[in-house]
């Protein structure tokens, strides 16, 4: 018998944030149980710490370099998705939820392999999600998501009540699908949430499950400015923290994005005990992640794009009965792997073209799983990572700089290795490991023959307002006769990376 396949997905998820493994303060029993049952992969990274090219890597098991969808842009045509090998090989496949998708003149409506989806996206045209606000009365709701703009990370209750909220929807629609599913075929189902990726906004009484004052300061090593990327001073610029931020609003800021984990973990809690229910836990293989994590204050910083930890590892569990239970793997991991451990227990052995391995493989030791690599953007405002259990490697082409973490002596990465001579053979190995993973792959674009290439440095333009980044739905925007604006709102795509 074919296994079902669930993945739960989330956006912007660090991989810190599961109490079962090791946060003191963020309560996750939904997700503890799935660690206590399941496979715990501690050193998970995305291969593009942005969304839209981490999801375009996982779903078609192409490295960003392998299809040059390397930052928020439209996603190219012609390659396969996961739904679509699943769909051909009898897999029923739905999705609800935030995903992402990007092609040229396609809306929120495209499949790309689902058989059906119920579609609930952050920014754009109406979707399923903005449907049912309006059939329970809450249209008047323009910013269902949370404010954007200038309070895009200013904590703020939801305007929605607990019932109604789309953490709640996602898994209203993801139990409506597992009702009416062709109980003939197995289920390929995926469940993506649109949080906790900000606006950081949760329904009452949620709201107040964490407090500013209980939760840690950020990580401010006194290194922190000379461990960050151009890409770092350029999302706190558009961003609006390239002022400084106070310590009390970083907690704040904190704890808003705590709560919305815990909602969205008691929103999982009941999808699985749905499938218990419905005896369907037994024979459906669980897969939980996120496509990139959330600076949250640390090194000064908000957002993404960077290869830090904060900002690339991810959570990654995995459960089914033929697995152990309660086990963990430090082996290096990424959302690559995720298509081919589908495809593994789906017992699809006729697509073998992908850069990413079966997570089940790298745990029992099948794979010898040493290194993984990720890339964000290209050219010259390109970022570019390797990691091994022991070091991980960043090269950032703009600052024309490296770093070597020693992931066992400095897990919290707070200093650069790499100029240190105690270092210099590791820091060498894992360069040179980078390079000839690309060169291997065909990819010589990077390098010349000293290494990497140097271009002209970018810099973040000085005046206080500029690049500022405004992304409110069009709907939300005031037009009211005898007090109109002075100054209309350019609702930015910065740089065609505004996500």
């Amino acid at each position: 018998m074919q296994k079902n396949i669930l993945l739960i997905f989330t956006d912007q998820q660090r991989f810190d944030t599961i109490a079962a493994h090791g946060n003191p303060v963020i309560k996750t029993p939904a997700l503890d149980s799935m660690v206590r049952n399941g496979v715990s992969f501690k050193r998970a990274y995305s291969p593009c710490p942005v969304c839209i090219p981490a999801r375009y890597a996982m779903h078609t098991g192409l490295m960003p370099h392998e299809t040059d969808c390397v930052y928020n842009d439209i996603m190219p045509e012609g390659n396969r998705s996961f739904m679509e090998i699943l769909s051909d090989h009898g897999y029923q496949t739905h999705g609800v939820g935030k995903m992402h998708f990007t092609f040229e003149g396609e809306d929120n409506s495209i499949l790309w392999g689902f058989d059906s989806r119920d579609v609930s996206e952050e920014l754009g045209s109406p979707d399923d999600y903005s449907h049912y606000l309006e059939e329970n009365s809450y249209s008047h709701v323009h910013d269902p998501h949370g404010i954007r703009g200038d309070m895009y990370y200013t904590p703020q209750p939801s305007q929605l009540p607990a019932k109604l909220h789309n953490s709640s929807w996602v898994v209203d629609k993801s139990i409506d699908f597992l009702d009416r599913r062709d109980r003939k075929s197995p289920f390929m189902l995926m469940t993506s949430f649109i949080k906790p990726h900000p606006p950081f906004e949760t329904p009452t009484p949620w709201n107040k499950l964490y407090r500013g004052p209980e939760m840690p300061l950020p990580k401010h090593p006194i290194t922190a400015e000379k461990l960050t990327t151009y890409w770092n001073d350029f999302q706190n610029r558009y961003k609006y923290f390239d002022r400084g931020i106070s310590e009390h609003a970083v907690r704040t800021m904190k704890a808003a994005y705590y709560s919305t984990i815990s909602f969205i973990d008691y929103q999982i809690g009941r999808l699985l005990e749905y499938l218990k229910e419905q005896k369907l836990y037994d024979n459906t293989l669980i897969l939980f992640s996120s496509d990139h994590g959330e600076l949250l204050g640390d090194y000064d910083c908000v957002g993404k794009r960077c290869f830090l930890d904060s900002a690339s590892r991810i959570p990654m569990l995995m459960v089914h009965p033929d697995l152990p239970k309660g086990c963990s793997t430090e082996k290096p991991v990424s959302l690559m792997d995720v298509l081919p451990t589908m495809l593994q227990f789906a017992e699809i052995t006729d697509e073998q073209d992908f850069c990413g391995e079966s997570l089940k493989d790298i745990y029992e030791n099948e794979i010898d799983r040493k290194i993984i690599y990720g890339q964000y953007h290209h050219f010259d405002k390109a970022l570019y990572m390797a990691v091994s259990k022991e070091f991980k490697y960043i090269y950032s082409v703009p600052d024309r700089k490296e770093w070597l973490f020693d992931l066992k002596t400095d897990p919290g990465e707070t200093h650069n290795k790499a100029g240190n001579p105690f270092y210099t053979k590791h820091t060498k190995a894992m360069r040179d490991a980078l390079i000839s993973f690309y060169q291997s792959e065909g990819y010589n674009e990077p390098f010349d023959c000293d290494g990497f290439k140097e271009y002209a440095k970018p810099s973040v333009p000085q005046e206080l307002d500029e690049l500022l980044l405004f992304q409110d739905v069009e709907k939300s925007l005031p037009n009211i006769p005898g007090y109109e604006r002075n100054h209309e709102v350019e609702l930015s795509r910065l740089l065609q990376d505004s996500f």
